[in-house]
């Protein structure tokens, strides 16, 4: 019994001497909001690689014809990216008239070079917005148009809002690419740190 005790101080006495070394993590400056702006940049990569891994002739599947395909939903997600990003800031969206003008269920056929492309530009759109704000002006008060009813709402809500309809989509297509014998982003096996 006094051997393992020994191995087990033996262990815990270098950690601890390291720990006391590392210096306290300095306080975030806009914690909600820094916490928004990470969780929201981690589904943008997780989405950005999940439509890029997914075949090209898989952006017409749907698992049902009541549900949205692929295609459909990449381009869906670009236009929820400024919609909600808008309301971050001033910063303003400048989408060429075929982005904004044409139906969806016609982008929804685009071809997935040219979805993605829009989805990433998107995504770099809405990592401007987040540049924007701060702790301080998740409280100001913004006015969204959805469905022909303008009402007026924080800027809180429209980045946790944000958070939660990417969240959703990702959900969504990690379903899709496991009906698809793929595996989503955060279902591949994560790179060990270096000397493990």
């Amino acid at each position: 019994m006094k051997i393992p005790l020994i191995a087990l101080a033996a262990l815990a006495i270098p950690f601890a001497a390291a720990t006391a070394q590392q210096p306290p993590a300095a306080p975030v400056t806009d914690p909600i909001t820094a916490a928004l702006r990470g969780r929201t940049m981690a589904l943008q990569r997780n989405l950005a690689q999940a439509f890029d891994s997914i075949p090209a002739n898989k952006f017409s599947y749907r698992p049902t014809p009541a549900q949205l395909t692929i295609g459909f939903i990449a381009q869906h997600l670009a236009n929820d990216n400024y919609f909600f990003c808008e309301k971050f800031g001033d910063l303003k969206s400048t989408r060429a008239a075929a982005d904004t003008a044409t139906a969806d269920s016609v982008k929804a056929t685009w071809p997935k070079d040219q979805l993605v492309a829009k989805l990433k530009e998107s995504f770099a759109y809405c990592e401007s917005a987040f540049a924007q704000l701060n702790d301080a002006k998740l409280a100001e008060s913004v006015s969204m148009t959805f469905n022909g009813q303008t009402r007026n709402t924080t800027r809180a809500a429209m980045a946790l809002g944000h958070a939660l309809d990417m969240a959703d989509h990702y959900s969504q297509i990690a379903n899709y690419m496991r009906l698809n014998n793929m595996l989503p982003p955060t279902a591949l096996p994560r790179p060990r740190p270096a000397g493990q």
